[in-house]
């Protein structure tokens, strides 16, 4: 899925910049203006990275631990502020919706049989990124570009009572301290900015709570990662304001 996504990435990019070279510029005034806003699709593969228990192979009933990310959304708004003709800072507040699974196989004493637990863990996120946008020079209606920043997630749907009767499952902290990395593409249209971008997020603090049972006791940490592929619309202010016409 990464290398598909990364392939249609480099395809779209490559055909649009060959095929725009004498197309008129679309939206000439945007870059002069100091702030604009949007919204932001996305779809997104969560995952979780699983640092193994020192303990780990002197437990006596836990085999293997697996994690299987799935895919979820993003609805984020974004809010743009040009700070230099290459440079903007953006911050774009929004819902992350997604699932994590873990798999479990357990050694039963009873029967000396292998137990497959598999946990779904759901996840919905308040999302808050602050990043860095380096655009490079525009190319008629085409521009790449880099983003890298950080971000604070809240996870409203985290577990905080565990109900016996659903079966086994673990509880994760709802704070999250990401940092971001990713690139992307701006394409403008006549009438509004577009975007495709992708980008990797990986969680810098540790999200499992623990409580003693097996299931935690084989992993001493575990942290986020979110894989996230964008679709961007910014639109253009009315008013053209002219900030950056000493750095043209």
């Amino acid at each position: 899925m990464k290398k598909l996504i990364l392939i249609l990435f480099i395809i779209i990019t490559a055909k649009t910049t060959f095929a725009q070279l004498d197309k008129v510029d679309n939206l000439p005034k945007y870059d002069f203006q100091i702030i604009h806003f949007g919204m932001s699709l996305a779809v997104n593969t969560m995952d979780f990275t699983i640092h193994n228990s020192p303990d780990f192979f002197m437990l006596d009933s836990v085999y293997s631990v697996e994690n299987i990310p799935r895919f979820g959304f993003n609805i984020n708004i974004v809010s743009n502020l040009n700070i230099h003709k290459y440079f903007s800072i953006r911050f774009l507040p929004g819902l992350n919706f997604g699932e994590r699974d873990m798999d479990y196989i357990v050694l039963s004493h009873k029967d000396s049989t292998f137990d497959k637990t598999l946990m779904k863990i759901e996840s919905t996120f308040l999302d808050f990124p602050l990043l860095i946008k380096y655009k490079s020079k525009r190319l008629n209606n085409f521009r790449p570009y880099l983003i890298g920043g950080g971000s604070i997630k809240y996870d409203l749907a985290s577990q905080k009572h565990i109900d016996v009767a659903q079966g086994p499952m673990i509880r994760l902290r709802r704070t999250n301290y990401n940092y971001e990395i990713g690139f992307g593409t701006d394409f403008f249209l006549q009438y509004f900015k577009f975007a495709l971008e992708l980008k990797y997020v990986v969680g810098v603090n540790n999200v499992l709570v623990p409580d003693y049972t097996q299931y935690t006791k084989a992993i001493d940490r575990m942290n986020s990662k979110m894989i996230v592929l964008s679709f961007l619309f910014e639109g253009s202010d009315i008013q053209s304001l002219t900030f950056w016409k000493k750095n043209k």
